[in-house]
């Protein structure tokens, strides 16, 4: 395998890791700011990652940890950042929600819901003032869909034909309650051609599927000056049962935020055997041995950045 495929591999274990390093010291009751794990985005992260240019930007959400710690490569600065410490990744000033980093194209992050889109707009907008030949990537979830903002920044983008990507993570859930409990089917793909806009589906954690096809409908933004409405369908992971007289057996909660009670860490991280984990399909590239004798590799390095 080329050297490139395995660094990507590379990229995506380390960033389970990272997180569950986070999490363990979570566990602990460490931080003292809110955390919300992206266990299972990770193939999204880094595939944008790969995918950006020098002059793209991200606007991102409350869970932006995947994001900011694939763009940084390293986990200390992130780690001291949620401790609040004067030598974290924003001088202790943001923690985690709000986490940005413009030095690495991370322009601007927001715990408020849909919040992220309109100011992603106006960034668009400055790009196409400024003569600037970037794409800007707003990150949402599917709550989020359901403010008027993400609407609305659709249509801008469209109606001022701006290079973007409006990319959904999709993990079916919003809380702790199905998405499915709450409100009708939206089908992206009718609402993206409503306004003429192009649309892309991404599932099962191919790695390099999801870099091949970034990469060209990024490039397509830049050619059409037009946004493009990208859905991935992903799992949240760390989900626990919650005992109640109701549910004396334990109810099923999706992972929204919080330390995951049931991750610790393991010699190879991978959570579920299938393709709703982004490790799994590593299978298809690497044998499990390798797999493992990389993931012991990164362990040992972040143990040793963060002692």
């Amino acid at each position: 395998m080329e050297q490139k495929k395995i660094d990507i591999i590379k990229k995506i274990i380390w960033l389970r890791l990272a997180q569950i390093f986070v999490n363990q010291r979570y566990k602990k009751g460490d931080f003292l700011v809110p955390i919300h794990l992206a266990m299972g985005h990770e193939t999204i992260a880094v595939a944008v990652d790969e995918a950006m240019g020098k002059q793209d930007s991200l606007f991102l959400t409350h869970r932006n940890i995947h994001y900011n710690l694939v763009k940084m490569g390293t986990l200390k600065e992130e780690l001291d950042e949620y401790y609040l410490k004067s030598d974290g990744l924003a001088q202790g000033h943001l923690g985690s929600m709000n986490l940005s980093n413009p030095d690495k194209n991370i322009n601007y992050t927001s715990s408020i819901l849909g919040n992220n889109l309109p100011v992603g707009c106006g960034f668009a907008l400055a790009n196409k003032v400024k003569n600037i030949n970037g794409v800007v990537i707003i990150v949402t979830g599917d709550g989020a869909i359901e403010e008027g903002s993400f609407y609305e920044s659709l249509l801008f983008l469209k109606s001022n034909n701006l290079p973007s990507i409006v990319l959904v993570e999709n993990n079916e859930w919003s809380l702790a309650t199905r998405i499915n409990e709450r409100r009708a089917n939206i089908d992206f793909s009718k609402l993206a051609n409503s306004l003429g806009i192009e649309y892309l589906s991404l599932q099962e954690n191919d790695p390099f599927e999801y870099k091949d096809k970034i990469s060209l409908i990024r490039a397509n933004a830049l050619e059409m000056n037009s946004p493009v409405l990208v859905e991935v369908k992903l799992t949240t992971l760390g989900y626990w049962y919650m005992q109640s007289e109701e549910h004396p057996g334990g109810k099923f909660i999706n992972y929204h935020g919080g330390p995951a009670p049931e991750v610790d860490e393991k010699e190879y991280p991978q959570l579920v055997s299938s393709n709703e984990d982004p490790l799994f399909p590593l299978n298809n590239y690497l044998s499990e041995d390798e797999l493992i004798d990389i993931s012991n590799e990164l362990s040992e390095q972040l143990k040793e950045e963060i002692s």
